[in-house]
């Protein structure tokens, strides 16, 4: 991996993003151009303008200067809105002129592909590097800043509420116009602080923005919508720190497929990666991932607005539809939330008020009937949110009208009063339909679009408060220094995939529980082996040469007696002849027959952005048709071992499954962890290894089958 940059600090950031002053340089009087753009967005402005184009004495009623160098101070921020052919020398104007940062529009760097508009961008980056002043671009459009005011940018201008403390959104984007679609959450009143784009990312990225964002007092939660990064540590590092701050970062990665990727090299010059690995480095880090670029700014608010503490993971469900409750429920369960029923007290409040023909069970139904009964619906969720057994009160909301605002202050005054978020399900296709507004905007009421990101945004929400919470991760004991030094023994073969044999003598150092096995050069010898081990028996050919072996037709599997030894070591020899090129044999594996048992696989791999990496999975079909693996970074603890095997869909299989007895989860835990630290230990010699599979049954746990790969 490429040496990584160092972040920024919030100080370092500073003067540039809260800038008091700014200079446009290439500022033009000419309708449509983005100097003039800029001016008409900083018509709020609370700080000082400076104008630079050596064509004009004025615009307007402005001076205009013929350079940077030539203002009256040095400006907090630039923003250089000249021809690309121009940029590099108006940059060491304004590094000359000691400005706190740089803003470039213009496009035609990296993004091109083409090498010389490259070397442009690296110098760029250079320059930005060498002189320690920030630059944010180039192929950007630009950042705002709220509290000021500011937007220094040419898209054009939108209302900017000032944000209360802690109550607003800060927005990162690597996509400038897609950015600035978020930002028109404005208009359902979602409150926001920043907008900050990072195009080309020459030197500012999106962890710097991060760093940034997470200790600006307006910023209650950041939404990053993501494309890729060269050094996406960086940005982990970035995400850790605003968890420990109290901010989550909810994020939208965007080129998540192989076309993706493609259309990310070309569009910011930036890397996709691997959206397992990313998804494995975000959960590490405490970031909440959505999948929908849709969903960003509605998670990221729901964070906002959701008290900073999680109680019971019980919801309460009031509806007025009964077909509404069912969604609840079908959705709850979809997303592992919990629907208890209510304490006898709030039983009978709720059996007062309901007529017989609704439902007090939850999801609770009260019916149409609340239109003759005002007080039906205050009084059920008075109740319902002062129960304990509830950590939060949810509404659908199928049907919009004016009627519902009266109603909003009282669903305020019941969200502060229990400390707990009064979520409502705004099902109704009338979008921004009466009272969507208003609910928005009332302090302690969340408002969703769909039941399904009601239940999301809630299972978020507990997790977070539970990853923020809890003690500080504590690193899983490293292998002695005996233990690395005898598996790199065994790593220091000559071939650069090991056998079979050596990679489980490698991974034996390590305690990873491995078949035994002796090779066999005879058909006589093979048939002593197996019975002075015990039949049945399997055979096996090794040869470096052939890493998968069950393709070649050269494993024998189960052979019961020494006739069958013997003919099985024919016909393993007879298919390795058949291979092309003709394999190096060193003789067959004579190991015996393991038991039947759940088969997991367990592999590993260096990534080269994100490091040694762990996946877990069942074998057999559900890695190779479900896909059901559990990816993350290594090395790993025993508590992340465990939840590993917990997210597998086909976990179940554990508890016991045709007649064999439960897994010992610890056990295999223990060989997930095992085999994470062999990777990490190992990462600078071994590119990718296999355990597969571990053949476990009870606390017997095996691994038949073994492959290690060095770096080429």
């Amino acid at each position: 991996m490429s040496q990584e940059r160092p972040l920024y600090s919030h100080a370092q950031l500073a003067r540039m993003l809260n800038a008091r002053s700014v200079a446009i340089i290439g500022a033009s009087a000419r309708p449509g151009a983005f100097g003039e753009r800029v001016l008409m967005n900083l018509q709020n402005y609370t700080g000082t303008i400076y104008l630079v184009n050596a064509r004009y004495e004025n615009i307007g009623d402005r001076k205009c200067y013929p350079s940077v160098l030539d203002l009256p101070e040095s400006p907090d921020v630039a923003v250089v809105v000249t021809a690309r052919d121009v940029v590099e020398s108006v940059v060491q104007d304004c590094i000359a002129a000691k400005v706190g940062g740089i803003i470039i529009f213009a496009s035609g760097y990296a993004e091109t592909g083409r090498a010389e508009h490259i070397a442009l961008q690296d110098r760029l980056g250079a320059l930005a590097q060498g002189a320690g002043v920030p630059i944010i671009g180039p192929n950007c459009i630009g950042t705002v800043n709220y509290e000021l005011q500011s937007r220094i940018s040419f898209m054009p201008y939108s209302d900017m509420p000032v944000p209360e403390p802690g109550t607003a959104i800060g927005v990162i984007s690597q996509s400038g116009a897609l950015g600035f679609g978020l930002e028109q959450a404005l208009q359902r009143g979602v409150p926001i602080s920043h907008v900050l784009t990072s195009g080309n990312s020459v030197d500012v990225d999106m962890a710097d923005y991060v760093i940034y964002l997470a200790d600006e007092p307006a910023v209650g939660a950041i939404a990053l919508l993501f494309e890729g990064s060269a050094q996406p540590m960086r940005l982990m590092a970035a995400c850790a720190h605003a968890l420990a701050k109290g901010k989550p970062v909810v994020v939208c990665k965007i080129a998540v497929g192989e076309l993706g990727g493609a259309a990310a090299m070309s569009h910011t010059g930036s890397l996709s990666g691997s959206q397992a690995a990313y998804r494995a480095a975000f959960a590490r880090v405490g970031a909440i991932l959505v999948d929908e670029y849709t969903d960003l700014m509605e998670t990221a608010h729901f964070m906002v607005k959701a008290p900073r503490q999680a109680g019971a993971r019980g919801l309460a469900v009031l509806a007025s539809s009964g077909g509404a409750a069912i969604m609840a429920a079908d959705a709850a369960e979809a997303h592992g939330i919990p629907l208890p029923q209510a304490r006898p007290e709030t039983q009978a409040v709720l059996e007062a008020r309901i007529p017989e023909f609704g439902s007090t069970r939850n999801p609770v139904d009260v019916t149409a009937q609340v239109m003759n009964d005002p007080e039906c619906i205050p009084a059920c969720a008075r109740a319902m949110a002062a129960d304990d057994t509830f950590g939060a009160v949810l509404i659908p909301v199928p049907y919009s009208s004016a009627a519902g605002v009266l109603r909003v202050p009282m669903w305020g005054e019941i969200a502060r009063s229990s400390g707990k978020p009064i979520i409502h399900a705004w099902i109704s296709d009338w979008l921004q339909g009466p009272t969507s507004l208003e609910l928005a905007r009332e302090p302690g009421v969340l408002v969703v679009r769909s039941m399904e990101r009601a239940m999301a945004n809630l299972a978020a929400w507990h997790w977070y408060c539970a990853k923020r919470d809890a003690p500080a991760r504590q690193a899983a004991p490293g292998a002695s220094a005996e233990v690395k030094a005898a598996a790199a023994a065994v790593l220091a073969a000559a071939e650069r995939t090991l056998t079979e044999r050596e990679a489980k003598a490698a991974f034996a150092c390590y305690g990873i529980p491995v078949v035994q096995e002796k090779l066999a050069t005879s058909a006589d010898a093979a048939v002593a082996l197996a019975v002075g081990m015990g039949l049945p028996a399997v055979l096996k050919i090794e040869s470096p040469d052939l890493p998968h072996k069950t393709e070649a037709g050269v494993i024998r599997l189960n052979l019961k007696t020494e006739a069958e030894v013997r003919a099985a070591y024919a016909e393993v020899m007879a298919n390795a002849a058949k291979v092309s090129p003709p394999p190096r044999v060193n003789g067959v594996l004579v190991q015996p027959m393991v038991p039947a048992g759940v088969e997991i696989m367990i592999g590993a791999r260096v990534d080269p952005l994100f490091g040694p990496l762990i996946v877990v999975g069942l074998g057999g079909i559900f890695v190779e048709l479900m896909k059901d693996t559990a990816v993350a970074l290594a090395p790993v603890t025993q508590d992340e071992a465990l939840a590993m095997l917990a997210s597998l869909k086909g976990q179940a299989m554990l508890d016991g499954f045709r007649n064999l007895p439960a897994v010992d989860r610890e056990a295999l835990a223990k060989v997930v962890v095992d085999v994470a630290g062999f990777i990490a230990d190992h990462r600078d010699v071994v590119a990718e290894i296999d355990v597969n599979p571990l053949i476990c049954a009870g606390g017997r746990i095996l691994a038949v089958d073994a492959l290690i790969v060095k770096h080429g």
